[in-house]
């Protein structure tokens, strides 16, 4: 026994060793992912580029469709602001009523009546087919009433500048996109949005680096669907809004259908932004909540790699900075270091304080939660809901 003993206690030091070797390697693993993420991942930490207000030098028809369901709140503002746009060219607003019970329809009518350089059309929309997203059908009605070369789809709670729309064209037309895109600023005024909405759109950047999506040579596509900008023809050369019904992340899966066989274009908007309210932590909760796992196609596999990379990329930096020493601190302070200075130009376009950077892994935590809450939802048979819809489980 006594010589079991001492063999055992001979192992201590070996095993400290080893065990301190294995925090020595992941610290310096963690150093070298965020080496590839910052010199490698398309600059993505940029936060560009952003569309400058333009004047295109051809002014084709533009139909502008709206899909609105029970947005009695901010319909108004936003059907006023894309009646006044400085376009030089025709323009329709089509506001698709996708059965709402607040009284949004009238709410467009009565803004469409306040004088303005467009025109308004208010298109109440059928039952929504099995297989169809609710957003994805009243968009699909709202092409077969227009005729316009040129179409934007944009959400019922966007506000845009007057330059806005020929800024989107002059883009479209200056290297002939198929698709322009862009990431409206997002609202920014409550605790909750404060800390946690600029997070979104930088780790909306880090999956989706812009310099990728708008490189033809890169299979990274992407889009936001506040504001797309599409011309008729690519849109009927991918199949229509039917090709891709019934996808709940339908920004996303549009730019891809399209990069496939032509050219994106995604960037940051000055001249748009959303007045969508999330007041509480709860409320940015159930949005993310709301479509994650279905973002990681529902696969236990990807959880797990999201779960891991999330681990080494904020975990781990911030553990061996605090915790470690020697080679494992060093690894794990230069990570840090990176990884806070990485969300300081997305800190800087909502005007936020660079401190808040420091909050950044504890963010990453946040999210993390709530993409696994997203899992857990669906593997007990629930799904994705909005707007009093249930989408089940796909």
């Amino acid at each position: 026994m006594s010589a079991m003993w001492d063999f055992g206690y001979a192992l201590r030091p070996r095993a400290g060793g080893l065990f301190r070797m294995g925090h020595d390697l992941l610290a310096l693993f963690s150093l070298c992912l965020w080496a590839y993420l910052i010199l490698l991942h398309g600059r993505y930490w940029l936060s560009r580029p952003e569309l400058r207000a333009a004047v295109p030098r051809a002014a084709p028809a533009v139909d502008i469709i709206v899909p609105a369901r029970d947005e009695a709140a901010t319909i108004g503002p936003v059907v006023s602001s894309l009646m006044a746009q400085a376009y030089p060219g025709r323009f329709r607003v089509i506001v698709v009523d996708d059965g709402s019970s607040d009284g949004t329809a009238d709410l467009a009518h009565r803004a469409g009546r306040d004088g303005s350089a467009g025109t308004l059309q208010v298109v109440q929309g059928h039952a929504k087919p099995t297989g169809w997203s609710g957003k994805l059908w009243a968009i699909s009605q709202g092409v077969q009433t227009s005729e316009a070369p040129l179409l934007l789809l944009t959400d019922a709670d966007i506000v845009h500048d007057p330059r806005h729309l020929a800024t989107l064209v002059a883009r479209l037309e200056e290297g002939q996109i198929d698709m322009v895109s862009e990431m409206v600023r997002l609202n920014c005024e409550s605790a909750a949005e404060r800390w946690l909405v600029p997070a979104f759109v930088y780790f909306f950047q880090m999956l989706y680096p812009f310099a990728r999506v708008n490189d033809p040579k890169s299979r990274t596509a992407a889009a936001a669907g506040g504001t797309v900008l599409i011309r008729r023809t690519t849109l009927d050369r991918i199949g229509g809004i039917a090709s891709i019904r019934g996808a709940l992340i339908d920004d996303v899966t549009l730019a891809k259908a399209v990069k496939r066989d032509g050219t994106i274009f995604l960037g940051h908007s000055g001249l748009a932004t959303s007045i969508r309210r999330y007041p509480h932590c709860a409320d940015i909760w159930q949005m993310i909540a709301r479509t994650a796992f279905t973002q990681l196609r529902h696969s236990a596999l990807l959880l797990v790699l999201t779960v891991f990379g999330l681990v080494m990329i904020w975990g781990v930096p911030l553990a061996a900075a605090l915790f470690d020493r020697g080679w494992a601190r060093l690894c794990g302070l230069l990570a840090f270091c990176l990884s806070i200075a990485s969300y300081w130009p997305t800190l800087a376009r909502y005007r936020r304080s660079l401190a808040w950077s420091l909050t950044l892994p504890l963010i990453a935590l946040f999210y993390l939660a709530a993409t696994a809450a997203s899992a857990g939802s669906h593997w007990l048979g629930g799904g994705a809901r909005w707007k009093n819809r249930d989408y089940g489980r796909g």
